[in-house]
């Protein structure tokens, strides 16, 4: 049977995954049933179009006046030239947003990324081919260099192209795959709970984990708008309990908190349902209670601390006032049940 609820539960459990040296799983969990996508839908369309990178976005071959020509010598004509030029990717150095490099190569020569490192440019992708020489060509071309978000057709960027320059169509972003799966979970008997599994892989300009916080710093840009618009605080509330979202994390079960059996048991027993009344006990008051050991302590104190509410939190008397309200409501609430 459904219970009755005032407020909406809030997940509290994030969980990252290391698969490779640029690719990550993040597991986050538990949502209400339907919100899970809700977050996770805008987050994929923000890792494509939010995390900025590096691209080619000019192109100057000596003896070359257009894409489709051929250069004496080298065995790839323009155009694949540009393909496999496109598949190498650059960081620069500095905080520039745009760097102009020249680099010049002749006789028998297979060039790759690693060719094109210099002082202001890294190749994250050095083994990546380019083109392949022989002892009778000379090879000198420019390229420009630019940071952006997302990516832009070369006809979009026709403005910006340098005389005598190709423009090259510019992919910036550094995420190559961002999907998200959506699992059900049980809790507190109840299966239609969401966990959000995702899966971030990039190209090695930035990290995934960096990718990742991007899009929720860009995310949370964009809701900002609503909140300068209606008066409301949209901030991270780090230190600021009196607010909605802290609200509903301490009015969770200390089931949520994945306790052990032991630990578990022992609040169980304390008749302590809530994070709200661990977070507002003392060390001496949790320490106090019966048959909690040593190990148990350390686990529920190292877990309120993840969570942002340590044992002894303060609240002000306004918001502790509400808080008390809460739990009584819940509690009266089970009891009915």
């Amino acid at each position: 049977m459904k219970k009755i609820s005032t407020y909406l539960y809030m997940p509290h459990e994030i969980e990252i995954e290391q698969v490779s040296e640029n690719k990550i799983k993040i597991f986050a969990y538990p949502f209400q049933s339907g919100f899970a996508i809700t977050v996770a839908h805008p987050l994929r369309r923000l890792l494509y179009g939010s995390s900025a990178g590096y691209a080619v976005t000019s192109l100057k071959i000596d003896g070359v006046s257009h894409e489709f020509d051929s250069i004496k010598g080298m065995l790839e004509d323009v155009s694949l030239f540009i393909l496999n030029l496109k598949k190498i990717r650059f960081k620069i150095k500095n905080d520039s947003k745009k760097v102009e490099a020249n680099f010049s190569f002749s006789g028998d020569k297979d060039i790759k990324g690693s060719d094109l490192e210099n002082d202001d440019l890294e190749v994250v992708t050095p083994d990546f081919h380019l083109a392949t020489i022989n002892e009778d060509s000379e090879l000198n071309f420019t390229l420009i260099i630019e940071k952006g978000i997302g990516y832009i057709p070369s006809e979009e960027l026709r403005d910006n192209v340098p005389e005598d320059y190709i423009g090259i169509d510019a992919f910036f972003t550094p995420v190559k795959k961002a999907i998200y799966s959506i699992e059900n979970m049980l809790v507190e008997d109840d299966p239609t709970y969401e966990k959000i599994v995702f899966e971030i892989e990039t190209d090695g300009q930035i990290s995934p984990v960096q990718a990742f916080k991007e899009s929720i710093e860009a995310l949370n840009d964009q809701i900002a708008i609503f909140g300068k618009a209606l008066d409301i605080d949209v901030s991270s509330p780090e230190d600021d309990f009196d607010n909605s979202v802290d609200m509903k994390k301490l009015l969770q079960s200390v089931n949520d908190m994945n306790l052990s059996a032991r630990s578990f048991n022992c609040l169980d027993r304390a008749e302590i349902r809530y994070i709200a009344e661990l977070s507002m006990m003392s060390e001496l008051e949790l320490k106090g209670l019966k048959n909690l050991g040593k190990k148990s302590f350390e686990e529920i104190t190292s877990k309120l601390q993840a969570m942002g509410f340590p044992v002894g939190t303060q609240f002000d008397e306004e918001f502790l006032k509400a808080l008390n309200k809460n739990i009584q409501e819940q509690k009266a609430q089970l009891e009915e049940g």
